[in-house]
């Protein structure tokens, strides 16, 4: 079986990049920035005005991008996923090229919550009643708010 190329993965994933809300208008913007800024050899200035243009739906713009990445070869796809990481980390994790890798590499699918193999699962014991965020022990102050609120007591040492 021959693996699977970051421009086959990138038209497995096109429908989910471009399902409704998916990305947002500035995740792209920061896609096609980076892609304009480190590799001016993908995206050349003009390139990122246009697919950066607001008078054009994102969805289409993005559609744009994709297929001019696609267009341009193996090298472009792979900076794109690596810039979709980086700004859009929790989407990369959900594309359906990534499940569809899992599966081939026999891998355990770490999209679902409570099914990471080998993630720990952290328990915290109950916040009592009526604490707020941040004040579990109401009796206990941290030292800063202590020292404005309460002075210390005569005849102890400052320090």
């Amino acid at each position: 079986m021959t693996a699977q190329t970051y421009c086959d993965r990138l038209v497995q994933d096109m429908p989910f990049l471009t399902g409704l809300g998916r990305l947002s208008e500035q995740q792209v913007d920061r896609i096609i920035l980076q892609l304009n800024r480190y590799y001016p050899q993908i995206l050349s200035n003009k390139d990122a005005e246009k697919f950066r243009n607001p008078k054009v739906s994102l969805r289409v713009r993005l559609c744009d991008l994709l297929g001019h990445l696609q267009r341009s070869g193996e090298r472009d796809c792979q900076e794109f996923y690596r810039a979709l990481y980086i700004h859009a980390q929790p989407l990369h994790s959900c594309l359906p090229s990534r499940h569809a890798l899992r599966k081939t590499r026999g891998l355990p699918d770490l999209s679902r919550p409570g099914r990471r193999a080998g993630t720990p699962r952290l328990l915290l014991p109950p916040r009592p009643q009526g604490a707020a965020r941040g004040q579990a022990c109401p009796g206990l102050l941290p030292c800063h708010r202590r020292q404005a609120r309460q002075p210390l007591p005569a005849g102890l040492p400052h320090r």
